[in-house]
């Protein structure tokens, strides 16, 4: 949440490369949502940023800063999970974006992604950059780079999911793309930044 709210007046608050994706993907026929670059350059920010988070981590706890994690999660169980977390996340932040609720997606993300920690098998990545971050972490919540493998595409599946659940539930979503997680607007002034 923490997060969400502090980045959120500047990036919107694009901090997973699926969310991202699904931004592009909804924008492009009524010309709203983020531009390719813009998607691109979050996606890559997202990864890099994921990974110094990983090893500030490492560092805060007395670990090697290089710690690759040996955890496998490559079960049917912990990928299908991914799916089903991930195509929530993206049905919950697309909906609240649709229905004019954005303002409360801090929260409702936050509280999403506690809740699928307890209800999903694979304890919710949910986001590709956590999954490359947290290989990085070995760790309980580490995921080994083989995992990853398994991860990441069934994560993109998961997002595909909800984006198809969103326009199913909101045949107009895509109105509405650029509303998604946190609206985000450059001609938006920060009071006292005239100067």
């Amino acid at each position: 949440m923490g997060l969400i709210l502090l980045f959120g007046p500047v990036s919107g608050a694009h901090l997973n490369p699926v969310v991202s994706l699904v931004d592009w993907l909804l924008g492009r026929l009524p010309g709203t949502g983020i531009s390719g670059t813009h998607m691109a350059g979050y996606m890559v920010a997202q990864t890099v940023g994921g990974i110094a988070g990983a090893v500030l981590a490492n560092l805060m706890f007395d670990r090697r800063i290089a710690d690759i994690a040996t955890k496998d999660r490559t079960t049917m169980g912990h990928v299908t999970g991914e799916v089903v977390a991930t195509a929530g996340l993206i049905a919950v932040i697309f909906a609240l974006a649709r229905t004019g609720r954005a303002g409360v997606s801090a929260a409702a993300v936050g509280a999403y992604i506690g809740a699928a920690y307890w209800f999903t098998s694979s304890t919710s990545f949910a986001n590709p950059a956590v999954t490359a971050e947290r290989m990085f972490s070995n760790t309980f919540a580490g995921i080994a780079p083989g995992s990853a493998v398994a991860f990441i595409p069934a994560q993109i599946a998961g997002a595909l999911v909800g984006l198809a659940l969103a326009v199913t539930l909101y045949p107009d979503v895509s109105r509405t793309a650029d509303e998604a997680v946190v609206p985000y607007h450059r001609s938006r002034r920060i009071p006292g930044s005239e100067h």
